[in-house]
């Protein structure tokens, strides 16, 4: 062998090992980075009339194993659908009170009884009339808190289906710009793997926001779909409103809500259109039962801040307070209002506490309380249904990332091992090229 052909071999060696040492150490730079998938360069030996010339690095490609990938971008958009949805129902779990803890609506309407019951033995007792008003508006104050708890659940849910499609048109653009780029490297005949793995990356947060699903063409473009089979646009003109009849995502006149059921996204036009508002309605309508139940004992009570019984429930538990009216003469606790029970005001007077304390507004009996324990009951049903769900999908998207690290990440240990072995050939070409650069000024020396 000549000793320009064992430097043309040690020089190619050296190219070759240049290209890959940039290949580990793209692969150790994103171990930590979510859906990446570790990349390989082959070695081919070159020859001419077969005698060895020397080696080429090809182009990197992924070891990337589709199935799993596309198992764990399914788990990540369950999970963060589930994930929204049980912190947005956990901040009212906040507010609700705890059954049997004296703070819940059911316990705070039995207060309300059992002052009444009280007033009974003595209903000149202006501390006790004091107390029934004061026991009220502990009652309206917690359903005041349930309603802004609820409200800004609702208005954090649009808030956040908002951001989400700031950031899904900003990496649907990204996906069609490097579809793009992908296509052209193929065509070319250059690598496509650093492209495809950065696609990777944005696929995986476009799960998360939609529970899409991922489909790659012939061509190497990949097209995505929600699980409802809507193809999303790389051209980044998604829209959100609130306007009209609900929460609407349009994509120029098209009504896309439907197709959006899963990640981030659905999880917040689910809470915002649905299941923030059935609760709300619920409300509404418990408020408007014991507004309207105590007013038929002959006691307005509970009214809007005017002094008004509205006669529609919706919004009414964000207004509900004590009648002005009895905050400002609590013996009307005592007399009723209008006062026409009672005319003369007298002390010994019980015609209304006894109407209250009979009618099914008030007690453990009472459709009211039923109806108030039955909506504790059922948020916290709801709440804990979703607490569940949300740990279930956490696990399976840990266990899905680890088996997909395991068959197509990163492994730090293989890498570093690989990198020494680069730098030990590295070392042995650059040998034989110093060898070369000798024997040259061995052979000039001797000529002159």
């Amino acid at each position: 062998m000549s000793i320009g052909t064992g430097l043309a071999i040690a020089t190619s060696g050296l190219a070759a090992i240049e290209q890959q040492l940039s290949v580990v150490s793209q692969n150790v730079a994103n171990a930590n980075t979510a859906g990446y998938s570790v990349e390989t360069a082959s070695l081919t030996a070159t020859s001419a009339q077969g005698i060895g010339t020397g080696v080429i690095s090809g182009p990197a490609t992924q070891a990337a194993n589709t199935s799993i990938q596309a198992q764990l971008n399914a788990s990540v958009g369950n999970q963060s659908f589930q994930q929204t949805t049980a912190s947005s129902l956990s901040s009212i779990d906040q507010v609700m009170g705890t059954p049997g803890q004296g703070n819940d609506l059911s316990s705070l309407l039995g207060n309300i009884q059992s002052t009444f019951a009280t007033l009974l033995t003595e209903p000149s007792n202006t501390v006790q009339q004091s107390a029934v008003v004061s026991a009220a508006q502990t009652l309206t104050g917690q359903i005041n808190n349930i309603a802004r708890a609820l409200g800004s659940a609702s208005q954090n849910a649009s808030a956040g289906v908002v951001s989400g499609i700031q950031t899904l048109n900003t990496s649907l653009t990204q996906i069609g710009t490097l579809n793009n780029q992908i296509i052209n490297l193929a065509q070319q005949g250059k690598g496509t793997a650093d492209l495809m793995n950065q696609r990777n990356a944005l696929v995986q947060t476009i799960a998360s926001l939609t529970g899409a699903k991922s489909i790659t063409q012939p061509s190497g473009a990949l097209t995505l779909y929600t699980s409802t089979g809507l193809q999303l646009p790389t051209s980044g003109a998604i829209q959100f409103t609130t306007s009209g009849s609900g929460p609407t995502i349009l994509l120029g006149n098209q009504n896309l809500t439907s197709g959006f059921t899963g990640g981030s996204i659905g999880a917040g036009l689910q809470l915002t259109g649905s299941s923030l508002p059935q609760l709300q309605s619920a409300l509404d309508q418990v408020s408007q039962s014991l507004a309207s139940g105590f007013a038929a004992s002959g006691l307005t009570l509970f009214t809007d801040p005017s002094g008004a019984l509205p006669a529609a429930s919706a919004g009414f538990s964000n207004q509900i307070t004590v009648n002005p009216a009895v905050v400002a003469t609590p013996s009307l606790v005592r007399d009723g209002t209008p006062n026409n029970l009672n005319p003369l005001g007298a002390a010994g007077f019980t015609g209304v506490i006894q109407a209250i304390l009979n009618s099914p507004v008030t007690g453990n009996a009472g459709s009211l309380s039923t109806m108030a324990t039955n909506y504790t009951a059922n948020e916290a049903a709801v709440s804990s249904n979703a607490q569940t769900a949300s740990t279930s999908a956490s696990s399976l998207t840990s266990a899905l990332t680890t088996q997909a690290s395991t068959s197509s990440g990163v492994s730090i240990d293989q890498q570093m091992g690989l990198l020494v072995t680069l730098q030990n050939a590295y070392a042995a070409n650059a040998k034989v090229v110093s060898i070369a650069q000798q024997m040259w000024a061995a052979e000039e020396a001797m000529i002159t």
